[in-house]
């Protein structure tokens, strides 16, 4: 009877465990390849399309072209601003970069256009991610901060 009993005890201690850990396991990224969302493939895929899609206004290494990217054109206009980390894009989460992409940049009061007819969800992410690859661990872990609010 008392074996019985120990047995159980540890069956209700082993089921609780395995919850726990399921549950602490819910909330983590996965993990790649590059330690972060994307995978390497992601980002040479991203570099490609980066570079016939973006470079032009947002430079080759994602550095932007403007001295300064807060300072309006002569037409009220912000400028293309860097995208490696250096300037604000690290406050978007990665469904607003998504969105800013494919509908453009006026509703920030830029004149990206949108890319939703060249570019699917997929590509999208694959640039954003070419991009996140300048991101110091650092900002990358204060947008992850941001993105999973």
């Amino acid at each position: 009877m008392k074996l019985l009993r120990l047995d159980h005890i540890v069956t209700k201690i082993l089921l609780t465990i395995t919850v726990l850990l399921l549950v602490a396991c819910e909330h983590e990224e996965p993990v790649t390849d590059t330690g972060r969302w994307y995978t390497s493939m992601q980002m040479q895929q991203g570099n490609s399309l980066f570079q016939e899609n973006c470079a032009i206004c947002h430079g080759a290494n994602a550095q932007g072209l403007a001295d300064d990217w807060r300072v309006r054109d002569s037409n009220g206009n912000l400028p293309p601003p860097p995208l490696n980390g250096t300037a604000h894009t690290w406050h978007h989460s990665l469904d607003l970069l998504d969105q800013i992409i494919a509908e453009g940049g006026v509703l920030y009061e830029g004149n990206m256009p949108g890319f939703s007819g060249q570019l699917s969800r997929e590509d999208r992410r694959a640039v954003i991610a070419y991009f996140q690859s300048f991101w110091t661990d650092e900002i990358y872990n204060a947008w992850m901060e941001i993105n999973n609010r």
